[in-house]
């Protein structure tokens, strides 16, 4: 018996299960908490702080953080990024 999935990718699997659009927005947004998290601590900003910044809640500033939260517009990105002195980049490739 011969295994069809040698020599397949990870990516190929995504594909055949209609999930990879899924996937990667969920990677992108845990990709983006991360950094945002990181800016936060370099600056040493709480959570408190930063929803000042923002002008908006300390309920939306989780929300921002949440790698689960995929649902975050590209405003908040773009003020988030502003306030910690990063820039916003997207690209369609």
């Amino acid at each position: 018996m011969k295994n069809k999935t040698i020599g397949s990718s990870f990516d190929d699997f995504l594909a055949k299960e209609n999930i990879s659009e899924e996937v990667e927005a969920g990677a992108i947004k845990k990709i983006i908490a991360y950094q945002l998290h990181e800016a936060i601590k370099k600056e040493h900003l709480s959570k408190t702080d930063l929803a000042a910044r923002l002008d908006t809640s300390r309920a939306a500033v989780n929300r921002l953080l949440d790698p689960e939260n995929e649902s975050i517009t590209l405003l908040t990105l773009k003020k988030a990024a502003h306030v910690l002195g990063k820039k916003l980049r997207f690209e369609l490739v």
